[in-house]
This record gives C-alpha cells, structure tokens and sequence, in this order.
C-alpha cells in the first residue's frame, strides 16, 4: 500500500480527538487552515488523499479532498461554518472558535512570531472533503 500524507486536524489533545470523532461520523465535512501556514508545504488540490490520525499517531480514517477554495476570513460562508461539523450555529460563532485556535501559543510557535493575528482580509484555506470507505 502507498503511504499517504498525513492529516492533522488540530494538535495532539481532546480538540483533535474531538474533530476526528466528528470525520469519522461524517458530521465534518470540511476544513479551513490559514494560507500562511503552507509556506512549506503544497496546498491541499482536489483528489488528494490523506491519512486522518488521532492524537496518538494512528490513523483512524482516510479523507480525498473534493473542494479548495482560498478565500478572506470576511468571506466564509455559513455553509462551510457548518460542514465543519463543531456545532457553529453561525459563521460569528465559527470565526470566534477558529480565531482563538489560530492565536493560540502552538499556532504562534508554529509561525514563529508570537503576536501573530488574524483581521477580516486574513486568507484561509477552506477544504472539502469525503471520507474514503474503500
């Protein structure tokens, strides 16, 4: 078998365990992540496959990518709030969550600058994807 890349969602701890319960329900449906952090790396691109793991590394589920969009934070819509699957009764609700998790100390470490901030033109990656039962 090929080895797929992996898919974090969030970092290791009960958020992730939290968010990958709701993938492999099927209640999360979609992703977003700030542009800025794949300096490294590709973005996601439609069909791509991943390796869903949970906190201790194991990987519980295989995610294809079916959508990406690179849109400003203003300009997520409710339907995106929603497939995420955490619940967000509207996008304010949504973009509260994410900008707590995007100025958190790991995400900070991560871009290395430790008063990173997001406003309403910050770009973000929103990802749809299909969980794989092949």
């Amino acid at each position: 078998m090929t080895e797929l890349p992996i898919v974090e969602f969030a970092y290791p701890g009960p958020l992730r365990e939290t968010l990958v319960a709701a993938v492999l329900s099927g209640a999360k449906t979609s992703t977003a992540s700030l542009l800025v952090q794949y300096r490294d790396e590709a973005l996601p691109r439609v069909g791509d496959r991943g390796a869903v793991v949970d906190s201790a590394g194991d990987t519980v589920a295989v995610v294809e990518t079916i959508s990406v969009e690179i849109v400003a934070l203003k300009d997520v819509s409710l339907q995106h709030a929603l497939d995420e699957g955490e619940g967000y009764a509207d996008v304010a609700q949504w973009r509260a969550g994410h900008e707590q998790f995007w100025h958190s100390t790991e995400v900070r470490e991560e871009l290395g600058d430790p008063h990173f901030t997001v406003d309403e033109n910050t770009r973000v990656v929103l990802e749809r994807f299909t969980l794989v039962t092949e």
